[in-house]
């Protein structure tokens, strides 16, 4: 494992000042990468995400969602209402290397902190933004959450079976997207720094990271007429692909199967009645439900890992439909080594994923619990004389 002095940006001080997911999401990855990330709280009940609850399971008082999404951050309560305490965040930009906002547009420059403001304290600051729908057009005022964003980004269209209806992501994908989408942007701008010694405005939202997320299927819709994406009225797992692609239920279980010839997969499953197709891959999508439904009744005769030991070993790119538990207990998932337990002085302790992200070979870990509001202010005012 690497030690803190090892990480690629040790000794960066990041300054949040965002709630919810995207923003958090974009510094907690930067914290795992060695960032120093002090988040900026109201003293009044903090980061409304501390009482976004996904389970009735809360830990120290507040939700597992903000015990994941703010692991080893530091906590700096100020009202942002008061002058003295805005005066106190600007000493902190000052010395600041990144900050991170995702304020509605126009809150940010009522509080006098948008990029130009903040850029006349620190020039060299790496500044990141991100908003619901960019700073322009008619949605700007709209909330920018995640599931109006999908919404409003066509994604629904491609999932689920045809007679469903939109069908949203059962994940906040937008929020997650936006953060990776600006922490790469705000390592790019970090690296120019190093280059020209100015700070950058990188700038994202949650349908333009959306919009690029369907990148290879917008593709295809703006250049073969503009087609609408016809999904699948039977196992639809992908709104282009033609069969076999698609999730089959199995006598015990369920079985992926991705690209593959259909002549082969015919043979191995026994399947003539597949002949009349086989070697005609336009009918594969003409006649996608009709395949499927022949291939579903077969798959359905015997458990996941009879099938697995036939079409596995004739390189058959298929797979077991897992579930949390089997993935848990999974050699895979343990040789990787993905969770760690963090802690803190009140007796919180909560078990949470590691950094996807291996530096040399090492996964970075943390131990510290996401903070108490303002647990770290006093500290914090003194070392930067706030």
């Amino acid at each position: 494992m690497p030690t803190d002095s090892e990480l690629p940006l040790t000794g960066l001080v990041v300054v949040d000042l965002c709630q919810f997911l995207s923003g958090p999401y974009a510094t907690l990855r930067l914290q795992d990468l060695g960032a120093r990330v002090i988040k900026i709280e109201r003293p009044d009940g903090g980061d409304l995400s501390r009482r976004l609850y996904l389970s009735d399971t809360e830990i120290g008082g507040d939700s597992t969602l903000f015990h994941a999404i703010n692991r080893s951050k530091e906590s700096l309560a100020l009202d942002l209402k008061n002058p003295a305490d805005i005066a106190a965040l600007k000493r902190l930009l000052g010395q600041a290397d990144v900050m991170l906002q995702n304020f509605r547009p126009g809150v940010i420059e009522r509080l006098g902190l948008d990029y130009e403001a903040v850029k006349a304290i620190n020039p060299r600051l790496v500044y990141g933004s991100i908003t619901g729908y960019g700073s322009e057009g008619p949605w700007v005022q709209r909330p920018g959450q995640d599931l109006l964003a999908q919404a409003r980004s066509g994604v629904m269209w491609l999932n689920g079976d045809d007679d469903q209806g939109p069908v949203p992501f059962g994940l906040a994908v937008a929020d997650m997207l936006a953060g990776a989408a600006i922490a790469q942007g705000v390592l790019a701008s970090l690296v120019r720094r190093g280059v020209t010694g100015k700070g950058a405005h990188v700038e994202t939202s949650l349908l333009e990271v959306l919009v690029d997320f369907q990148f290879e299927v917008l593709t295809t819709h703006l250049n073969d007429g503009r087609r609408p994406p016809k999904r699948a009225n039977f196992r639809s797992a992908h709104a282009y692909l033609s069969a076999p692609y698609g999730v089959y239920p199995t006598a015990d279980g369920y079985l992926a199967v991705a690209m593959t010839p259909l002549g082969g997969l015919a043979d191995l499953l026994g399947l003539p009645a597949l002949d009349t197709w086989r070697n005609d891959p336009r009918s594969w999508f003409t006649h996608r439900d009709a395949i499927k439904q022949v291939i579903a009744a077969r798959l359905a005769t015997q458990p996941t890992a009879h099938w697995l030991a036939i079409l596995e070993p004739a390189d058959i790119w298929c797979a077991k439909v897992l579930t949390w538990p089997e993935l848990l207990e999974s050699e895979g998932f343990k040789a990787l080594d993905m969770l760690q337990t963090v802690t803190r002085e009140d007796d919180v302790s909560i078990t949470t994923t590691r950094s996807p992200i291996r530096i040399n070979g090492q996964r970075a870990r943390t131990s510290r619990a996401a903070p108490l509001i303002g647990e770290q202010s006093a500290r914090i005012r003194a070392e930067f004389n706030l």
